[in-house]
């Protein structure tokens, strides 16, 4: 009876790893798909970088008389190079779509890689300005979104809140935005990546349990994700306001 359940267990697991891998290659397509319709240099950029990168494997290989023993290797880092730069030019597509859009900076954040603890919407406007707080092996970071006039004022009030818990801790300020001292969207991940690492998991978790007890001033002023273009933002604001 027992083997009969592991047996029904094992192709129930089959199963759902065939329609997982099913469901993944789908929406591979359907990414490719609509990045085709939006960069029209994609085709070329794949298909160049294929031949490219298999063309110096086969080259090297032709130079050792060993090309024919080469040019597996070479289609396959082909397809990968391939594949990278797909992923980097659909990249660079979502976030230049998102940039500029109310939320943009929250969502960016949510997605980044690695251990980051991000708590989103800790201070807001009904303008539709906001802080969002990253806690991270360097410190506790302070991401602001919205115009500058608005967020400078929006920074200073939280990074007084923080600092009264958060003692010697590093606070940085990050001001999402295009203009002078501003880290543009696309830069934002590697902007933080590239701060020094001054605390350990375990100080970064006992610093969140120490920061949960500060709440959010306005969390719920902004949308989950940069609002889509021709929104109508008086529309939005005037549902915030009646939070």
């Amino acid at each position: 009876m027992a083997g009969k359940q592991d047996k029904e267990a094992a192709k129930q697991a089959k199963r759902e790893k065939r329609a997982a891998s099913k469901a993944r290659r789908g929406q591979i397509w359907e990414a490719f798909k609509m990045q085709r319709r939006e960069d029209k240099a994609l085709i070329p950029w794949l298909l160049g970088s294929f031949l490219v990168v298999a063309g110096v494997i086969f080259g090297v290989g032709f130079l050792f008389d060993a090309q024919w023993i080469l040019l597996p290797l070479g289609i396959v880092l082909g397809v990968l190079a391939a594949v990278i730069i797909f992923g980097r030019r659909v990249q660079k597509t979502v976030y230049s779509k998102a940039d500029g859009q109310p939320g943009a900076a929250g969502w960016a954040l949510d997605n980044m890689r690695g251990r980051w603890k991000v708590t989103q919407t800790v201070a807001a406007t009904t303008q539709l300005d906001a802080v969002h707080r990253v806690l991270g092996a360097p410190g506790v970071i302070l991401v602001a979104e919205g115009a500058p006039h608005r967020v400078k004022n929006l920074l200073t009030q939280e990074k007084k809140r923080v600092a009264r818990l958060v003692g010697e801790t590093p606070i940085y300020e990050v001001v999402v935005g295009n203009g002078e001292g501003e880290t543009p969207l696309r830069r934002l991940g590697p902007k933080l990546m590239k701060l020094p690492r001054n605390l350990k998991p375990a100080q970064v978790d006992a610093l969140e349990a120490k920061l949960a007890a500060l709440g959010n001033r306005g969390g719920a002023a902004m949308p989950k994700g940069p609002v889509p273009q021709g929104a109508k933002m008086r529309n939005v604001q005037r549902t915030i306001r009646r939070r």
